[in-house]
C-alpha cells in the first residue's frame, strides 16, 4: 500500500509460542530437517506441505478455471533433475521467527541450490511446443558490502552449452537486523536478517528454440562468478512475433527516441540516450492528432525523476517481450517520484516497464510504473518489473488484464479511489493477470475514506463499489497478501489462485487502517489459497481472513462477506480466521492440512470481541494432534454452525478423545473441571444445550464460566440430569483415593453426581451436594474411588442438576489431606515485564496467560508471596500447553522476609516440552518459605523469562 500512512501491520512482536531457531538461516546442510529444512528429493516432496515435514502432498495448481491463463509453463527448481551434487531446500515447518528466508519467499516454498562448479538442475521440455524465451527467478548472493553484483549462469540444451544468462543481485537483498524490521532500504549485510532474496531475469534463447522433448539445464560453470545460485522457477514460452506498428499511430522514434539494447542486468546503461523528452513530445502529438502512440521493439530510457503524462490516447508496443520503457533514476535519490506513466482515460497495451530501483522508497529510486484514472481505461498485456507498484488505478469502468508483474517492490495491482486524485473507484475489473514476488499486496481493492493533507485538513473520497477480481494468479508475495479486499461494497473476488505468501494472509476481506472505508459487502468464491499465512510481527497469520484488523488496525465495520466454495491447502498456521465482522457467510469451503487449526474465530492478534457468522458445509481435513478443526475464542462472536465436517456433516470424523492439553491429569492431584477431555459432543462430553461463556479458555467452552473460588479460573456450570464429562487421568498406583469435589449450589441437591470408569461402573455411588447459598459460594464434599494404576478415563455423570463444580482433588485415602497449591491466587513481584504480560499471570490459574520479562535483558526474576511462612518442598513451573519446546536456564530461591534469599535449586537448564505438558518440577528438602523466586538467565525460545504458572506445594 502507499499514498496514506498508518502504523505497520501488527502491533507488537509476540512469537513466544514456538522455538526461535527454525528459519534464521536457510542453508543446505546434512541433517537440515532438524531446523525445519529438507534437502534433495525429500525437500521437493515436503515443499507441497510445509506444515508437515517430509509429507508428500499434492497441492492445487492454477488451471481448470482457477487462476490466470498464461502463455508460459513453469518449471520449478525443486522439481528438476539435480546434477553434480546440487541440492534442494524446502520449508518443512511454519516459521517460528518474524524474519524471512529464501525458502519462505520462494514459489512452492522450495528451490534448487547450485553451490559448486559443475552443479546443475535440468528439466525436459514437456510443453509440446518449442521454447524460445526463458524467465529465470533466481537468487544470487549479495556482494560483501551490499548493493549486489552482476554475474551469469550457463544454459545447456540437450547437454550442449547454448548461452550465458545474465543474472544479478543488485535489486534484491535488503536487511532487517539492527531495528530495520519490515523496511526495504537497508542494504548493509552486517545488520543481518536478510529478505528479498529473489529477482527475475529473462532472455531469448540463442540459436534454435529448445524443441519439445529436449532437455535444458542451468549449470554453474567455472565462468559463472557467483559463489552459488538458487533457482526457484523458470518460465518457459515461445512468444509470438512482434506486433506491427498499427495504423494511425506515431512512433516514439520519429520524435527522437533512441533504443539502447544493452542488457540492463540490474542497473541502467549509463551511456543510454534519455528518450523521456522525445516520448513525451510524441504523447503530446498523439493527443492533439487523435493518434496512437507506438513503442517499437527496443529498450527506451526515461532518465531522471520526471515521468510521462498522457490523456485519452492508446499507447501500444510490439509485445511485452520486445518493447521496453526503462526508468533510470539517479540513486540515491531525494526527489519524491510520481509514477513513470500517469495516464487518464487511456488504453495501454503490449509493452514492458522496468526500472533501476533498489528499494521501495524515494532514496532507492522507486516510483510506480503506472498511475491511472478516468473512465473506461484499460491496461492489457503489460509486463512490469522493479518499480514501486505495477498499477495504481482509480476511476470508473477500467480494467487491468492479461498482464504480468514480477519482482515489484510494493503492490502489484492496486485498484482504488485515490489514484491521480480520481476520487472514486467503481466498476473496475482485474482479470487474468500473473503476479509474483511483490513487496506488498499482489492484488488489492483499496477503498480509502480520507487522506490527511499537509495542513491537517482531510480529503474524503467516494467509497469503492462493484470491483471484480477474477482468474488471477498471485504467487510468493514477500511483503503482503495474495489478494486483499479493503473496504467498499459489491465486490466480487472469484476463481483466483494464491500461493506461498511469505509473511501475510493469502486472501483477506476487511478494511485497511483508520482512514479506510468500511467493507459493507463482498462475495469471495471459488478461490484457491495454497501454503499461505505467515509470521510477520510474530503473529502466525491465517491463510484466509475475514474481518477488520487485517493490517494491525482493529477498527471499523466489516459486514456481509459471503465466502463460498473456496479451497485452502497447507496453510502455515490457521486455515480461515475471523476477526470482528458481522453477517458473514462461510459456506462449502474446504481447509486441508492446516499447520495449526482449521477455522478459527478470533485467532491470535485478530480479536473478535463482537460479530456474527454462519458457517455451514465447511470441511476441514488433516488436522494435527493438539489442534482443532474449529475454534471460537470469543464469547461475544456468535457463530451459527451446521453441516460442517467437525459436526459430522463432512468427510472428517469427530476428533478422537484425549486429555485436555495432551497429558493425562496426575492422580493424586487436582483435576480442574474445565479441563474435560477433547473430542467434542458425544465423545468427550454430552450436553443438552451450550450455555457457557468460557470460550476464551477453550473453544467449545460448553458449560464453563469464570469462578470466584480460590485460585480463580473457570467452573463447570449449567448441570442437568443426563449430561456427562470425561477426564483422562494417570493414577500413580493402584488403590483407594479420596475425591474432594469443590462445589457450589443455591439449594441442596440429592444424588447430584457420580464418577464412573470406562466400562460405566459407578465408582463413587451417588454424591449429594449441600446448599452453599449461591452459585459462587463454594464448599467441599468427598467420596472415595478405587482405581487401577495407569492411564484411564473417568466420567463425571450429572444425575441431577442445580450445582457448579470447580475441581476434583484426588488424594491417597491413607495420606494427608487434599494437596493444595500454596501459590494459587497469591501476590507476585517481578524484575520487569513486557507489554500485557505481568507477573500476576503466574498465580491466576489461567494456563494461557503468562509472565514475560523485558526482552534481551537477562537476568530476570518473578516472585510469589505465599502470605505467610509455609512448609514447601516442590515447585511446579509451566508454560502454555500449546507452546513449542524451549529450554530456560533458571534457579530457585526462597525467603521468609523478602530480602534475604537462600538457594533452593542452583541454576540449571530445564526443558519445557509439550511432550511433557510444558511442565518442569523442582523438588528440594522441605523448607519454611514465604517468598519463592524464580530467576531466569537464558531462554532458547525467546530472549526473555517466560512462565504461565508458578505452583508451590508442600509435598
Amino acid at each position: 500500500m502507499r499514498v496514506w500512512t498508518v502504523p505497520p501491520r501488527g502491533a507488537r512482536s509476540a512469537g513466544r509460542r514456538l522455538p526461535a531457531a527454525l528459519v534464521a538461516a536457510m542453508t543446505v546442510v546434512a541433517g537440515a530437517a532438524a531446523t525445519g529444512l529438507l534437502t534433495g528429493a525429500a525437500a521437493s516432496a515436503a515443499a507441497r506441505n510445509p506444515a508437515a515435514a517430509g509429507a508428500a502432498q499434492a497441492a492445487p495448481v492454477p488451471g481448470n478455471g482457477v487462476g490466470a491463463t498464461v502463455p508460459f509453463t513453469d518449471f520449478e527448481g525443486e522439481a528438476g533433475v539435480l546434477g553434480g551434487g546440487a541440492g534442494t531446500v524446502a520449508l518443512t515447518a511454519a516459521p517460528t521467527t518474524q524474519f524471512s528466508s529464501a525458502a519462505l519467499e520462494a514459489s512452492g516454498h522450495a528451490y534448487a541450490h547450485l553451490g559448486g562448479t559443475g552443479q546443475s538442475v535440468q528439466w525436459t521440455n514437456t510443453t509440446g511446443s518449442p521454447i524460445s524465451f526463458l524467465n529465470v527467478r533466481a537468487s544470487v548472493p549479495d556482494s560483501t558490502s551490499g548493493g549486489g553484483s552482476a554475474t551469469t549462469l550457463d544454459l545447456y540444451v540437450n547437454g550442449a552449452f547454448r548461452q550465458a544468462l545474465p543474472l544479478n543481485s543488485k535489486q534484491s537483498w535488503v536487511y532487517e537486523g539492527n531495528n530495520n524490521y519490515n523496511t526495504s532500504d537497508n542494504q548493509n549485510p552486517a545488520d543481518g536478517s536478510p529478505r528479498v532474496f529473489w529477482d527475475e531475469a529473462h532472455a531469448f534463447v540463442t540459436g534454435a528454440p529448445i524443441p519439445a522433448g529436449a532437455t535444458f539445464s542451468l549449470v554453474k560453470d567455472a565462468a559463472n562468478s557467483a559463489s552459488s545460485y538458487d533457482i526457484d522457477v523458470v518460465d518457459a514460452e515461445n512468444p509470438p512475433a512482434p506486433l506491427a506498428q498499427p495504423a494511425n499511430s506515431i512512433s516514439i522514434t520519429s520524435c527522437g527516441a533512441v533504443a539502447d539494447n544493452t542488457p540492463t542486468n540490474g542497473a541502467a546503461d549509463g551511456a543510454a540516450t534519455d528518450s523521456g523528452p522525445a516520448i513525451q513530445n510524441c504523447i503530446n502529438q498523439a493527443q492533439s492528432q487523435g493518434r496512437t502512440l507506438w513503442i517499437p521493439p527496443g529498450t527506451f530510457y526515461v532518465k531522471g525523476t520526471t515521468g510521462l503524462r498522457a490523456q485519452g490516447i492508446t499507447i501500444a508496443g510490439a509485445g511485452m517481450w520486445y518493447s521496453t520503457v526503462y526508468r533510470d533514476v539517479p540513486v540515491p535519490n531525494s526527489t519524491p517520484l510520481a509514477a513513470l506513466f500517469e495516464v487518464t482515460s487511456c488504453h495501454v497495451q503490449n509493452f514492458h516497464i522496468d526500472a533501476n530501483a533498489v528499494s521501495r522508497s524515494t532514496i532507492g529510486g522507486d516510483g510506480g510504473a503506472m498511475d491511472t484514472t478516468g473512465t473506461n481505461w484499460s491496461a492489457d498485456g503489460i509486463w512490469t518489473q522493479h518499480t514501486m507498484s505495477g498499477f495504481w488505478a482509480s476511476g470508473t469502468g477500467g480494467s487491468v488484464r492479461n498482464s504480468r508483474l514480477t519482482a515489484i517492490w510494493a503492490d502489484g495491482i492496486n485498484v482504488n479511489n485515490v489514484s491521480l486524485n480520481g476520487g472514486k473507484g467503481s466498476d473496475l475489473t482485474v482479470s487474468n493477470n500473473f503476479v509474483r514476488g511483490t513487496g506488498d499486496d499482489a492484488i488489492a481493492i483499496n477503498s480509502v475514506d480520507y487522506n490527511t493533507n499537509g495542513d491537517g485538513s482531510k480529503t474524503y473520497y467516494t467509497p469503492m463499489s462493484n470491483v471484480t477480481v477474477s482468474n488471477n494468479t498471485s504467487i510468493a508475495p514477500w511483503g503482503g497478501k495474495g489478494v486483499a479486499v479493503y473496504g467498499g461494497s459489491g465486490h466480487h473476488v472469484t476463481n483466483n489462485y494464491m500461493s506461498d505468501t511469505a509473511r501475510y494472509i493469502g486472501l483477506g476481506a476487511g478494511r485497511f487502517g483508520v482512514n479506510g472505508n468500511d467493507l459493507l459487502s463482498a462475495t469471495i468464491t471459488g478461490n484457491v489459497v495454497v501454503r499461505s499465512g505467515g509470521n510477520a510481527y510474530s503473529q502466525g497469520q491465517p491463510a484466509m481472513h475475514i474481518g477488520n484488523g487485517g493490517d494491525g488496525q482493529n477498527t471499523g465495520t466489516v459486514d456481509k462477506v459471503t465466502a463460498t466454495g473456496n479451497t485452502v491447502v497447507d496453510p502455515l498456521y490457521d486455515g480461515i480466521g475471523f476477526s470482528t465482522s458481522t453477517n458473514s457467510l462461510l459456506q462449502n469451503n474446504t481447509v486441508t492440512d492446516p499447520g495449526r487449526n482449521g477455522v478459527v474465530v478470533s485467532p491470535p492478534f485478530y480479536p473478535a470481541p463482537t460479530g456474527s457468522a454462519t458457517i455451514t458445509g465447511t470441511t476441514v481435513t488433516g488436522v494435527k494432534p493438539g489442534n482443532a478443526a474449529y475454534l471460537n475464542n470469543s464469547a461475544g462472536f456468535t457463530a451459527t454452525l451446521s453441516g460442517n465436517s467437525w459436526q459430522g456433516g463432512g468427510t472428517t470424523p469427530p476428533p478422537a478423545e484425549g486429555p485436555y492439553g495432551g497429558t493425562p491429569a496426575a492422580v493424586p492431584g487436582t483435576v480442574q473441571a474445565e479441563n474435560y477431555d477433547t473430542g467434542g459432543q458425544g465423545t468427550a462430553y454430552n450436553v443438552s444445550s451450550v450455555n457457557g461463556n468460557g470460550t476464551a479458555y477453550r473453544a467449545d467452552g460448553v458449560d464453563l464460566e469464570s469462578t470466584s473460588d480460590t485460585g480463580g479460573g473457570y467452573d463447570l456450570g449449567w448441570s442437568s440430569g443426563g449430561q456427562w464429562f470425561r477426564y483422562t487421568v494417570n493414577a500413580a498406583s493402584a488403590g483407594t483415593y479420596t475425591v474432594a469435589f469443590r462445589v457450589a449450589a443455591p439449594a441442596a441437591v440429592g444424588g447430584a453426581l457420580h464418577l464412573s470408569d470406562a466400562s460405566g461402573a459407578n465408582l463413587t455411588g451417588a454424591v449429594a451436594i449441600p446448599a452453599t447459598g449461591d452459585w459462587q459460594a463454594w464448599s467441599t464434599v468427598t467420596a472415595t474411588v478405587t482405581l487401577p494404576a495407569g492411564k484411564q478415563v473417568l466420567t463425571l455423570v450429572e444425575d441431577n442438576g442445580g450445582w457448579n463444580l470447580n475441581s476434583l482433588a484426588f488424594a491417597t485415602a491413607s495420606g494427608p489431606g487434599t494437596p493444595t497449591n500454596l501459590a494459587a491466587g497469591k501476590a507476585t513481584a517481578e524484575s520487569s515485564h513486557t507489554d500485557v504480560y505481568p507477573s500476576s499471570h503466574v498465580t491466576d490459574s489461567d494456563r494461557n496467560s503468562y509472565w514475560e520479562s523485558a526482552n534481551n535483558a537477562f537476568p530476570q526474576w518473578v516472585q510469589v508471596d505465599l502470605g505467610s511462612a509455609q512448609s514447601a518442598s516442590r515447585v511446579v513451573l509451566r508454560l502454555p500447553s500449546g507452546w513449542g519446546a524451549r529450554t530456560q536456564t533458571l534457579s530457585l530461591q526462597g525467603s521468609t522476609d523478602g530480602s534475604s534469599f537462600s538457594t533452593l535449586k542452583a541454576s540449571a537448564a530445564y526443558t519445557f516440552d509439550p511432550a511433557t505438558d510444558n511442565t518442569v518440577t523442582l523438588t528440594f528438602p522441605a523448607t519454611s518459605l514465604r517468598y519463592v523466586r524464580v530467576t531466569v538467565t537464558a531462554n532458547t525460545g525467546w530472549p526473555a523469562g517466560q512462565l504461565s504458572d508458578v505452583q508451590v506445594w508442600s509435598s
